[in-house]
């Protein structure tokens, strides 16, 4: 039987009992379980077919619930917090031996990272526990960005889903790991110069064999069933063109936002209408390569690989 929404009271008491919720931050929706519990854990990665090499975020309601699952909790994370928490800002330090290694991927580290919504923050406080969550879709398949999208992909599986409209950042979180020298994993609406400006240089992420250092680093992600092609679109077939600066040839195109936060907040619900219509491609102007898109056109990049 399809689920639909609760109250937070019964949401955070399915929490407690080991049992999955959907619910909305600023960036996407996710699927959240007790982080802390193991069995819970482990039902996201069935729900989701997600494999145990992806590890999970875990969202806190406060610093001092971060520092708790800290081993270490450098200045800089400090400062990072306190800049940007609550906000679309994930950070990977070295994990407590309480933190379960499923959560993890059976790393060393856990990525943390206090909400703005407040729906998610009432949640992570009624239920007394850290959150473990993706996105609340099938693992590499396109982001939620409503509740309706959530019923339509794990419907079947989610215990509760809590609906707070639709979410404002759009994509999801920028993830720097300060578990050694500041590295970023994956690039979101907070920019590479912003977080530089306050610590300092910060690294590249390479290639992970094995478990991955941050969700998100899967050469395909983030993809509607719909071919998505990066540049101009086929001369044949039924499709969509997404633009930003010329319409082109195309029989039907859609202009998007030239601002990149509205693009961001934009582009998910645009490609799951779109993606309902069962069209043959649907083909994305790609957005400049300056800071502020950085996190767009790695999202999109990774929806247009090929397997």
């Amino acid at each position: 039987m399809e689920k639909t929404s609760c109250p937070i009271s019964e949401a955070a008491r399915l929490i407690r009992a080991g049992r999955l919720v959907a619910f909305p931050t600023e960036t996407v929706y996710g699927l959240g379980a007790n982080a802390l519990d193991t069995d819970a854990v482990r039902r996201i990665f069935e729900a989701k077919g997600r494999p145990s090499t992806s590890p999970l975020i875990v969202h806190v309601d406060s610093i001092e619930m971060a520092r708790g699952l800290a081993r270490q909790w450098p200045p800089s994370a400090d400062t990072l917090a306190r800049a940007w928490w609550p906000g679309p800002l994930t950070i990977v330090v070295l994990k407590q031996p309480h933190v379960p290694g499923i959560v993890t991927a059976g790393l060393d580290t856990v990525g943390l990272r206090m909400p703005s919504h407040p729906l998610a923050l009432e949640l992570i406080r009624a239920a007394g526990v850290p959150i473990a969550a993706p996105s609340a879709n099938r693992f590499t398949e396109l982001s939620p960005t409503t509740a309706d999208h959530v019923r339509q992909s794990l419907g079947d599986v989610v215990d509760c889903i809590l609906d707070g409209g639709p979410t404002t950042v759009g994509i999801e979180s920028t993830v720097i790991s300060l578990a050694a020298q500041p590295v970023l994993l994956r690039p979101g609406m907070i920019s590479r110069e912003e977080i530089e400006a306050l610590i300092g240089p910060l690294g590249m992420a390479g290639a992970a064999d094995g478990a991955h250092p941050s969700p998100g680093m899967h050469p395909r992600h983030y993809a509607p069933r719909t071919p998505v092609i990066t540049g101009d679109p086929p001369a044949d077939g039924r499709g969509v063109y997404l633009y930003l600066t010329r319409a082109g040839s195309a029989a039907r195109a859609i202009a998007m936002p030239r601002d990149a936060r509205a693009y961001a907040a934009a582009i998910y619900g645009t490609l799951h209408t779109l993606d309902a219509e069962r069209l043959d491609w649907i083909a994305i102007e790609m957005p400049p390569d300056t800071p502020e898109w950085a996190g767009v056109r790695d999202r999109l990049t990774r929806a247009a690989h090929r397997v």
